[in-house]
């Protein structure tokens, strides 16, 4: 590599890395405000749930399912229009944040659901012999138990969205994806693919080492 194409490399990394960051940042937010009442409502409406309602769980399970089994790269040229309609572009790191957001909400009321049924049945039974209401038990009971998982649950919600947003380089979203494509892939930089991906995969670890981090001194405050 000579050193210019070095020095531009370097130019280029800050803010790609930047953008991966910020797409994956506010769309791990707006995917558990979205995700987080889905996984409640799955886990209160379950057979095991606090409040059984088979046939509204299977319909709502079974759309959570379909829009997970959907490609991500294909849920992002559907929502295309969705991207436009809300911020007028379908280009840039900001309009991936909405199919982003949308594309993971299914995993994290996943995730919400299997932590929360982790929970020991029979925490649920002495608060309801205390007179709590199941608002107040998933508030204040199922979630402060379930907190260690939850947490590994957002590691993992994270480290999906740091994925999807390289797919997302693919139709112009920005970051480390559309570096290594456009900048890498096209123009026959091996170099620069090599070192978005080692950005990737440093970002990743980090991500997976905290939420481990955290999740072990919550287990160990218990």
């Amino acid at each position: 590599m000579r050193s210019d194409d070095f020095i531009t490399l370097l130019k280029m990394l800050p803010q790609a890395t930047g953008q991966t960051l910020y797409m994956t940042l506010a769309s791990t937010l707006f995917a558990c405000i979205l995700g987080f009442p889905l996984g409640a409502f799955l886990f209160s409406a379950s057979p095991a749930g606090l409040c059984p309602r088979g046939i509204l769980y299977n319909v709502m399970s079974r759309i959570v399912n379909l829009f997970r089994s959907v490609p991500f790269i294909i849920l992002m040229i559907l929502l295309i229009p969705l991207s436009r309609l809300i911020i007028k572009t379908s280009i840039g790191s900001t309009a991936v944040i909405i199919p982003l957001s949308i594309g993971a909400a299914p995993f994290a009321a996943r995730i919400v659901e299997s932590a929360l049924s982790e929970v020991d049945p029979g925490v649920v039974t002495a608060a309801r012999a205390m007179g709590s209401t199941d608002f107040q038990i998933i508030r204040k009971v199922l979630i402060p138990e379930a907190l260690p998982a939850l947490v590994s649950g957002l590691a993992l919600t994270i480290i999906n969205l740091i994925g999807y947003s390289a797919m997302a380089g693919a139709i112009g979203g920005g970051g480390l994806g559309d570096l290594a494509i456009r900048y890498g892939h096209y123009r026959f930089r091996m170099d620069v693919t090599i070192a978005a991906v080692i950005v990737i995969l440093i970002l990743v670890e980090i991500v997976q080492a905290a939420g481990t981090a955290v999740s072990r001194g919550l287990l160990a405050k218990r």
